[in-house]
């Protein structure tokens, strides 16, 4: 028996096409399948690396930062510093026992009476022979608190898992006083 095969034709036009079209179909769903997620992934890697730059930035600063802390911080610190306060600067530590919220700025009489009431406190309870912060706190931060300025203070308490503040004001100039506060939150 002999085989016979089909005779090489060459291909009609239309068949022609339909190869060229399922070619073409094909490459697209290769792409669509294989290329727009390999993208996805890159893009998602390139902002998760730079969210992490971002993040190790601020974490390896050391002292006080001169901004504003972000809402967050202020609203878990609960740390309201007025409007209109100026030279804000904040910093902060975390440890597996607490995290420690540094911040200080200087404000206007009322802004200090609106700051304490938020925080929980008032003006009456401000002592002017003390100042709160500990010697470990102001060292980690370079505060001193100098001879001869009118520095009060006080500590406000909360139940865990609220965080505590202590509160030095410098009232030389009791138009522009000068707020620390040290709010200390633990788990």
């Amino acid at each position: 028996m002999s085989v016979t095969s089909a005779p090489n034709r060459p291909a009609t036009p239309e068949e022609r096409r339909r190869t060229i079209r399922r070619r073409v179909l094909t490459a697209v769903v290769i792409v669509l399948l294989i290329g727009v997620p390999a993208g996805y992934l890159v893009i998602s890697a390139q902002q998760s690396r730079a969210s992490g730059r971002d993040k190790e930035a601020e974490s390896s600063v050391t002292g006080l930062r001169d901004s504003w802390p972000s809402k967050m911080k202020r609203r878990v610190f609960e740390v309201p510093i007025p409007g209109g306060s100026t030279e804000v600067a904040y910093f902060e530590t975390s440890n597996w026992k607490s995290s420690r919220l540094y911040v200080e700025f200087t404000t206007t009489g009322s802004g200090l009476d609106d700051f304490l009431n938020d925080v929980g406190t008032g003006r009456a309870a401000l002592d002017g022979r003390d100042v709160t912060i500990s010697d470990r706190d102001a060292r980690t931060v370079g505060w001193t608190f100098p001879e001869g300025r009118d520095w009060s203070a006080t500590t406000h308490r909360q139940k865990k898992p609220r965080p505590s503040q202590d509160i030095t004001v410098d009232l030389t100039d009791p138009a522009a006083p000068r707020v620390r506060v040290v709010s200390t939150a633990t788990p």
